[in-house]
């Protein structure tokens, strides 16, 4: 399996389909190092034409919105394309629909992409692990990789793009966008969500109800 997903196969497979790297090494592994097997899982799954149009500029598309069961969550979600016809269109609204639904799913989520989550946060994230009692009495090479890992699969954790897709867990948020870009034939991108909880942020203040009647009762 290891020759199945070698450097230079999955570095031909980029050149002849334009997908990503990590892509082309799923399509190797799931066609067990046939490259034209390979192309052909990549097509069915709208990626390898997907990534050709990953550079076009997308400034269309339209804002979703989800309100979850009980209006407790609400949803704002920004997607775009590079036509107004194709974001008017049925695939495009319900992809609009299903990120939309994926972002109330998914409380701990705050940013797109891990690229966008700042640098403090990753520094703050590898303050804590540093630290952590597990690590003690490791040498430093090692605990510098151990936090590594730790450190990617949190930020993880808050990215919209990595979370398994709720309708279809073997897929990420970001293998679904890209079928759709690749069956629409534009450039689609999440750009940007707003999460709103029901009474998130104010302080309700804890009344003793016992204490309440008791002192009314004692006033009468």
């Amino acid at each position: 399996m290891a020759a199945a997903v070698s450097a230079k196969l999955v570095k031909e497979l980029r050149d002849k389909t334009g997908a990503g790297m990590m892509d082309c090494k799923k399509a190797l592994a799931a066609t067990e190092g046939d490259a034209n097997k390979a192309v052909e899982w990549l097509r069915q799954k709208g990626i390898a034409s997907a990534e050709k149009k990953s550079g076009r500029t997308a400034a269309e598309g339209a804002i979703g919105s989800y309100i979850h069961t009980g209006a407790r969550v609400g949803v704002l979600v920004e997607v775009n394309c590079e036509t107004d016809f194709v974001a008017r269109g049925d695939m495009f609204q319900s992809l609009l629909r299903d990120v939309s639904m994926q972002v109330a799913a998914c409380p701990n989520v705050e940013y797109v992409t891990t690229d966008e989550i700042p640098d403090e946060i990753r520094e703050r994230e590898k303050a804590i692990e540093m630290g952590r009692d597990d690590l003690e009495g490791k040498p430093e090479q090692m605990k510098e990789k151990i936090v590594e890992g730790r450190i990617g699969k949190r930020l993880k954790e808050l990215a919209l793009m990595e979370q398994p897709f709720i309708k279809d867990s073997s897929i990420t948020v970001a293998d679904l966008v890209k079928q759709t870009a690749g069956k629409i034939g534009e450039n689609v991108k999440v750009r940007r969500f707003t999460r709103y909880t029901l009474g998130e942020g104010i302080e309700v203040e804890e009344n003793d109800f016992a204490a309440e009647v008791a002192s009314m009762q004692n006033a009468g």
